[in-house]
């Protein structure tokens, strides 16, 4: 398990891309990584294309991270979401509060 972070060449995309699992195990990891998010008021993508398993300390690390950022950041969303993950984003309503595709 493993985790990226990009931000575009204009600095209005900010990417945190999770390969594996996204569990507890990657909680100080992904603090780390939005953290110093820059100025520029970025739209966060968290990319989870190769993400195998999420488990609810991973939900806990998105509202956090919501909380966290407020107006720092345009909008958050989540993409590239594999069926299962899709399936427990939607049962906790995560649609709601993220946008996801």
């Amino acid at each position: 398990m493993s985790l990226s972070k990009t931000l575009s060449p204009d600095n209005k995309t900010f990417t945190i891309q999770i390969q594996g699992k996204f569990d507890f195990n990657l909680v100080q990891e992904f603090r780390s990584a939005y953290a110093d998010i820059g100025a520029e008021n970025p739209k966060v993508v968290i990319d989870l294309r190769d993400t195998e398993y999420m488990d609810s300390s991973a939900l806990g690390m998105l509202l956090n991270m919501q909380k966290n950022l407020g107006s720092k950041v345009s909008s958050i969303a989540i993409s590239n979401c594999r069926p299962q993950i899709k399936k427990i984003l939607q049962i906790s309503r995560f649609d709601k509060k993220f946008e996801i595709d």
